[in-house]
């Protein structure tokens, strides 16, 4: 993966195309090149029979050259850096910056690609990409321009486990401005590769991340929590609040809702410790105290509405309780 950077500061990450792809183009290139310019000549010669050597000569190279090095540069220009075997190879010339190629990129291109490519059947172009880090030709070097591939394989992505009930919204209060994207990334990846690794590797991975969200977001993970299992309820944090971001703020911004009640979030003493988790994220380390009520169970659930208290009547004492039906 190459990073280049635009005009605008934007930093962009394309995939350089390496030898075998270009070779590949280069030849259905010149395949197609060559069979016009057979055609061409065919045609000429067909033509020019009355005119004398000279002139068929003239003839003869101002085709070489129309056929053979104009053509390419046209076409280069024209699609904006996709010739016909670039596009069967899902390749694109594009400047340093990652923008498109005007004519004088074509130009440079192809006037040194004669030298490189046709006079010396390859050779140099090979060399000269298999040295640069980003596979580059002296073409491409001289011109400013890069090869890059257009088609890139897409990886299934993976499934990220979503965290044990008992830590949703746990975690609303924690500041995550400090977590870089980097560390989100490998949280995510370990997250939906961890039931491929080795169970003591995994849980080695995710006490390592734990330590690195946990000392970016200034707060440990709660005591008795599986770390993949705090990743996994820290992530989803994140993404419930990218989503309020873009859709809008509403119940979910200050707990999670239960029955039509907003709980709200535990505090930082508060956090459940269930007496076996369940899932991908194995046993936690420590069993909670059954002696001592958590924080879950602390919070009394309201119902949305209060029920109605009928007056009493002559059959019924006036108490104020509403006897059951």
């Amino acid at each position: 993966m190459s990073e280049l950077v635009t005009g605008e500061a934007v930093a962009l990450e394309l995939r350089p195309a390496r030898l075998p792809s270009r070779a590949l183009a280069v030849l259905l290139d010149l395949v197609v090149a060559v069979a016009v310019y057979i055609a061409v000549t065919i045609g000429l010669v067909a033509a020019t029979a009355s005119l004398d050597e000279a002139a068929q000569i003239a003839v003869s190279i101002a085709s070489f050259i129309l056929v053979l090095v104009g053509a390419p540069i046209a076409v280069e220009t024209l699609s904006q850096g996709r010739s016909l075997g670039k596009m069967a190879c899902g390749l694109r010339v594009v400047r340093d910056d990652g923008g498109p190629i005007r004519f004088r990129h074509a130009l440079v291109r192809g006037a040194i690609g004669v030298i490189e490519i046709l006079l010396t059947f390859g050779v140099v172009a090979c060399v000269a990409s298999l040295v640069s880090a980003r596979g580059r030709r002296l073409g491409d070097v001289f011109a400013g321009t890069l090869v890059v591939r257009e088609r890139v394989p897409t990886a299934r992505g993976g499934f990220v486990p979503p965290p044990p009930p008992w830590l949703a919204g746990r975690f609303s209060g924690l500041d995550l401005s400090a977590v870089p994207d980097g560390l989100w990334l490998a949280v995510r990846q370990y997250l939906t590769r961890m039931q491929q690794l080795d169970p003591q590797v995994s849980w080695r991975m995710a006490e390592r991340l734990a330590a690195d969200l946990a000392a970016r977001t200034g707060a440990p993970a709660p005591q008795g929590v599986p770390p993949a299992a705090y990743l996994a309820a820290v992530l989803q944090e994140r993404q419930a609040r990218e989503a309020r971001r873009a859709f809008g703020n509403g119940p979910a911004a200050h707990g999670p809702v239960r029955n039509g009640a907003v709980a709200p979030p535990a505090g930082a003493g508060g956090w459940p410790q269930p007496a076996q988790a369940s899932g991908p994220y194995g046993p936690p380390t420590a069993q909670p105290n059954s002696a001592q009520p958590n924080s879950e169970q602390r919070s009394v659930e309201q119902p949305a509405a209060p029920a109605p208290i009928e007056e009493p009547s002559a059959q019924r004492p006036g108490t104020g309780f509403v006897p059951p039906a």
